[in-house]
């Protein structure tokens, strides 16, 4: 049953996964990050890109993308950012990776984490089904509201994990770079002028053309 704790089952090594197109990176990331390892007790957190977003466009090539989640995460006590999506051909759709997952860490227990809006449009994941067969679905409520499934997806058991929301968004973060405006404070610190340089760089190249997968 849908429950209101964050809690998971002990006795395994708890990993959980969080994934997205991290374009780019920035400190909403960061900060849900570290509360979803004390939200869920995880033992540890994998941080995972994805090369090809089924559901949305994105600006910064993959391996951009990649390289700077690797610096906004570096350090950081239980956090380790994960290519395997990246190395991975096709759209990067989460029933694969979790599929990988479990072949490679068998003993472990796996926390899908994902935020209300997505977990709202969970049925029309690629075979949405066997997500919650493969890892426990922890969703993180927004606007304080308690999360919920779409009818579409009934019955699915999930966990509550409740994080500080900070409300930034990578689009804003891509229109203000596009306007020239400053994304001080939005992006961390350590990776602002390699995010503001990548940007740069896609300017002026504008034959670029956005990668999309449906």
């Amino acid at each position: 049953m849908p429950g209101r704790s964050a809690e998971v089952p002990a006795g395994a090594r708890r990993t959980g996964i969080l994934g997205g197109s991290f374009d780019p990176p920035h400190v909403g990331h960061v900060s849900v990050a570290r509360d979803l390892i004390e939200a869920l007790r995880l033992d540890r957190l994998l941080v995972i890109p994805a090369r090809d977003p089924p559901h949305c466009e994105v600006a910064l090539p993959a391996e951009v993308r990649l390289d700077l989640t690797r610096r906004a995460f570096a350090g950081l006590p239980g956090i380790e950012v994960s290519p395997m999506e990246m190395e991975r051909a096709g759209p990067s759709y989460t029933v694969d990776t979790l599929e990988a997952l479990a072949r490679r860490l068998p003993s472990d227990r796996l926390v899908l984490a994902m935020g209300a809006d997505q977990f709202a449009a969970i049925h029309r994941w690629e075979r949405w089904r066997r997500l919650p067969e493969l890892a426990r679905i922890a969703v993180i409520p927004r606007d304080g509201r308690e999360p919920a499934p779409s009818p579409e997806s009934m019955p699915i058991e999930y966990v509550v994990a409740s994080v500080t929301r900070v409300d930034i968004s990578a689009s804003r973060i891509r229109q203000r770079l596009e306007e020239g405006q400053s994304v001080h404070l939005l992006i961390p610190e350590t990776i602002r002028h390699h995010v503001e340089r990548a940007w740069a760089g896609r300017r002026a190249c504008p034959d670029r053309t956005p990668t999309r997968t449906t």
